[in-house]
């Protein structure tokens, strides 16, 4: 019987940490099997499974998916950054200024406005690593700076974006951004999404730098004397978060030909809320951007079955905050050994 037992106890912790490392795809595949189930018809035909309602919803993510990927990378370190949102928008208003009032050819201005994210996810982690201010208060600066510079950029007022070769209208080539390839099916934004996923998985999977990432958010103390850059990581992270926020507002501005100053508002609360659901640590040192992805899909799918059964927005609200609520609660549960 002991032997028994001394077989068994392994395959159960085996069992137990299976599930928690990869909660958040057993999530989107239990949320995606109730959406089938639950979908309305028309014609005979489930209207969830419609390829064009499909893609939807990887679109209707892109941009929080772009911002969540920044985020898994900040968080990781033991980090946060609330003021991706603002970022964003303080990037939209940028792509409509500089290619419509400052008639900007479309790479410069693209590369300026992600320069500009990348400028000042940088500067807010020189303050953070630096100078030892806590990234929450930073960021949180950060959030008011970066609202108030889209503000004034923008004359307090929204930007239309119209295309043409003339004077004070975008190159056609940026409207592509709200259009669909692959014969209509396949929505810009989502490519940019997945690109951009594709990317960092590749980054945290591959490169020393993703170790000394992990390495920090577990033990920043023992990183730095195992002879990690510790700072220097800090505020590489940041940057990349930054620019990837610059990235979402230029996928804003072109999906929705207008940059104003109040876009992203409250974006960073869903880009946490797809790295909570998506399992990563909230103190760091565990979790992944295929979490973050699949965290940011089924937020997708939820909100789209729910539309499609015409519930009321507030009971949305209401359900998928239990959602994120379950998600963070599951996270006390995990073993320790499972990253």
């Amino acid at each position: 019987m002991t032997a028994e037992l001394a077989e068994t106890l392994p395959r159960r912790r085996d069992l137990l940490s299976t599930l928690f490392k990869f909660q958040s795809l057993f999530g989107l595949v239990l949320v995606f099997l109730a959406a089938v189930l639950y979908s309305p018809s028309k014609n005979g035909e489930l209207l969830f499974l419609d390829s064009q309602n499909l893609f939807n919803v990887v679109r209707s993510i892109s941009e929080i998916g772009i911002l969540a990927v920044g985020m898994t990378l900040v968080i990781l370190i033991g980090g946060i950054d609330l003021s991706v949102g603002s970022v964003l928008g303080l990037a939209s208003v940028g792509s409509a200024v500089l290619l419509v009032n400052n008639d900007l050819g479309l790479l410069p201005a693209v590369l300026a406005v992600l320069a500009i994210g990348l400028g000042f996810g940088l500067l807010q982690g020189i303050t953070i690593a630096r100078f030892g201010i806590q990234a929450f208060i930073v960021t949180l600066a950060g959030m008011q700076i970066a609202r108030g510079l889209a503000r004034i950029w923008s004359g307090g007022q929204g930007i239309t974006i119209t295309y043409g070769d003339g004077p004070n209208q975008a190159p056609v080539a940026f409207s592509l951004l709200g259009e669909r390839t692959f014969d209509g099916l396949v929505p810009i934004p989502a490519l940019i999404f997945i690109v951009v996923a594709a990317l960092a998985v590749l980054l945290l999977r591959v490169s020393s730098f993703s170790r000394h990432v992990y390495a920090i958010g577990g033990n920043e103390k023992a990183a730095r004397l195992s002879g990690v850059p510790v700072t220097r990581v800090k505020i590489i992270v940041f940057g990349l978060c930054g620019l990837l926020a610059a990235l979402a507002g230029i996928v804003h501005a072109g999906q929705l030909n207008f940059g104003g100053p109040n876009d992203g508002s409250m974006y960073e609360l869903d880009a946490i809320a797809a790295v909570v659901i998506g399992g990563t640590d909230l103190t760091g040192g565990r979790g992944s951007v295929v979490g973050t992805v699949a965290g940011a899909l089924l937020v997708g799918v939820l909100r789209n079955i729910l539309a499609l059964n015409n519930v009321d927005t507030n009971v949305q609200l209401l359900i998928i905050g239990l959602v994120i609520v379950l998600a963070a609660g599951l996270q006390r549960l995990r073993p320790a050994s499972v990253s």
